[in-house]
Order: C-alpha cells, then sequence, then structure tokens
C-alpha cells in the first residue's frame, strides 16, 4: 500500500525483448511525482552476473536496489540458474517481513529467457519473447509484439520502437533510454 503522507511515484517502462538469439532490456529514464518530472534520465536498466544478466526495474528506487543487490546475490548461489535464483529471491521476497514491503517490480533475462518478478511471488515467463513492467509498460508491450510479430527487425530496433510509441503515449515515459544487450 502506497503511504499517503508522499505523493504517488510515477515514470518507468520497462521492456525485454528476445529475438534471434539477443536479449535486449530498455529502459525510459523519466522520473515523476505527482504532476511534476523529477528526472529525466534516470538509469533503471543493469547488467548483474558479469554482463550474463540483465535486470530492468519500475517501483521505488530504493527498494528496486534492495531487490536487485538480493537477486545478485542469489544469482552467486546459484550461477547460470536465473529461473531458480529469480524463484528463490521471489520465495524470500514474499515470506520475509522486511521485504514484503518493499514496492517495486523486476524484469531479468538472460540468454535463455525474461522472467518477471513480483512482490506477490510471481516469476513469469512470457510467452512471445516480450515482456513489460510500469507506468508505461502495457503500451511497450502492445508495441513490441506488434513489431515481432509483423516485421524482420531485430530485438533492439524492436525496443527501441516500441519504447518510442509508449513515450508518445504515456506521459510518465519519456524517449531518454538505457538499452543493455546479451549476444
Amino acid at each position: 500500500m502506497m503511504n499517503p503522507d508522499f505523493p504517488e511515484w510515477h515514470g518507468t517502462t520497462i521492456l525485454a525483448v528476445r529475438k534471434n538469439g539477443r536479449t535486449v532490456i530498455a529502459g525510459d529514464g523519466q522520473v515523476s511525482m505527482g504532476q511534476t518530472i523529477v528526472k529525466g534520465a534516470a538509469r533503471k536498466v543493469r547488467t548483474l552476473a558479469g554482463g550474463r544478466v540483465l535486470a530492468g526495474f519500475a517501483g521505488a528506487t530504493a527498494d528496486a536496489f534492495t531487490l536487485i543487490e538480493r537477486l545478485e546475490a542469489k544469482l552467486e548461489q546459484y550461477p547460470d540458474q536465473l529461473a531458480r535464483a529469480c524463484v528463490d529471491l521471489a520465495k524470500d521476497w514474499r515470506t520475509d517481513r522486511y521485504l514484503r514491503r518493499l514496492e517495486a517490480m523486476l524484469l531479468v533475462a538472460d540468454r535463455d529467457s525474461i522472467l518477471t518478478v513480483t512482490g506477490v511471488g510471481d516469476v513469469l515467463e512470457p510467452e512471445h519473447g516480450v515482456a513489460a513492467v510500469g507506468s508505461g509498460g502495457n503500451y511497450a508491450l502492445a508495441a513490441a509484439r506488434a513489431l515481432y510479430d509483423h516485421t524482420e527487425l531485430d530485438a533492439e530496433t524492436i525496443a527501441r520502437r516500441a519504447m518510442a510509441i509508449a513515450a508518445d503515449i504515456c506521459v510518465y515515459t519519456n524517449g531518454n533510454l538505457t538499452v543493455e544487450t546479451l549476444e
């Protein structure tokens, strides 16, 4: 539940696309507080596990960083087992009293899979090689799915174009992108 003493923070669109052996996660840079843009160049996409895993986050920044740190520890515990690390993180997130209060979502990927990890215990793998989270996530997801199925564009081009479409529609999304790629 959002703290009523603080304004609601918006402003994240994170999109993952996997196509032809290439995985891309793209994130916009906008952070908004209420109707005000606070920052336009936030970096919400990271590389983990020595460059073998990508992670993007939506939600409260400090909460997301806490989750990313926990995910990195799980990846050290279970090297090259992204799904197992994410399931273990989701289990901890759901059962640990401190972690349960964290308000964020993670989109993580390695060479083989894309996973969405939530605080309610979900670890979801998309059926179509595309996943998105955040305020503009559904716009980016719809655009990426259309481009994926009906063009020969590569994963990065699809991600960039879909994020541009989301930025044109969602007031909490901008065109200042961070894009990370795994071959």
